[in-house]
């Protein structure tokens, strides 16, 4: 049998290459070209940032950024999000970036890391800003995450590249969201939360404040619902967020086929697909739940969900779950 110490020092090997792994990776895609500092005035600062009144100095970009991101919107919410809130932002995060909008937001704990996962599973653009350096991430259990996000999209800072992560960053970075983005859109929000002041930013540069109502005993949504009381436009989906911006950037929302698939979505599934298809809708369904509804071979439905994902029919979520991609 193994000994406790035994255990504790393979487990505390583990953890150090896992983290020897991660410097590693977040060292070669620093070190790349793709990192620069940019300032106002230059064509690489971002355009709508540009606008606000005192835009930070500088920024240091971690990946890039394109002209299409003033096609943005933030996602922001509480760091203690509900298993509701993680889905909400998550299902946002997919659907905005799928019809070609870059989703904004902190790379916090909770509701902004699953509104980055969800751009990311999208194959669209999302911009994390960060109150920290750099090269001091925050939180750390977020690195891989970054990486992933600089990849296709940018994690930007307007701290120095080894400056902690510190209280009164935090508001700063938020003034930097809000005046990234379009429109914040609040998931949840507690009585005092940090989401809170990105919104507030927001109305004094003149952007949208939008909120997703929550359950009224849920502490985390006491938040939102103060906004949507003080005026702030209600959020179900993703077509609510779409309804709030400019006429000249909802012109610019990519079109996504009616039928209820994405737009260049494959080939008509058929009889066995189709009834997979017909047990998801506007929640998301485990695997297994799915295989005996469906009564199809569990072998076989697992791989028709994996072909009708590749197809752009369904969209797999953490967890082994499935929802109907592309609603309109």
């Amino acid at each position: 049998m193994m000994t406790t110490t035994r255990i504790y020092a393979e487990t505390l090997s583990d953890a150090r290459h896992r983290a020897s792994a991660w410097r590693e990776e977040i060292a070669r895609a620093a070190a790349a070209p793709s990192v620069r500092v940019v300032s106002p005035g230059s064509a690489a600062f971002p355009g709508l940032l540009g606008e606000i009144p005192d835009p930070p100095a500088c920024l240091h970009v971690w990946g890039r950024i394109l002209a299409e991101d003033a096609l943005a919107v933030a996602v922001v919410g509480s760091r203690q999000a509900t298993p509701y809130g993680i889905e909400i932002a998550e299902r946002l995060g997919f659907d905005l970036a799928t019809r070609g909008v870059t989703v904004v937001s902190g790379l916090a704990r909770g509701i902004d890391s699953a509104a980055h996962r969800g751009a990311l599973e999208a194959g669209g653009r999302t911009i994390a800003v960060l109150g920290s350096g750099l090269d001091a991430i925050y939180p750390p259990e977020n690195r891989r995450l970054a990486a992933r996000i600089a990849r296709s999209g940018a994690v930007i800072s307007q701290f120095a590249r080894n400056a902690r992560a510190l209280p009164h960053h935090f508001p700063e970075r938020n003034r930097v969201i809000a005046g990234l983005a379009l429109g914040v859109v609040v998931v949840e929000a507690a009585e005092r939360s940090g989401a809170l002041i990105t919104a507030g930013h927001a109305a004094e540069l003149g952007r949208e404040v939008m909120a997703v109502p929550g359950r009224v005993t849920s502490p985390t949504s006491r938040g939102a619902h103060r906004l949507l009381k003080d005026g702030a436009a209600p959020v179900e989906g993703w077509e609510d967020v779409i309804a709030q911006l400019p006429a000249r950037f909802r012109d610019c929302v990519k079109v996504v086929a009616a039928s209820g698939a994405p737009a260049g979505a494959g080939a008509a599934p058929g009889d066995d697909e189709r009834r997979l298809l017909a047990l998801l809708g506007e929640e998301p369904a485990g695997m297994d739940d799915l295989i005996m509804r469906s009564g199809l071979p569990a072998g076989r439905a697992a791989a028709l969900l994996q072909s009708l994902a590749l197809d752009g029919w369904v969209r797999q979520l953490p967890g082994a779950r499935f929802i109907r991609a592309g609603r309109s």
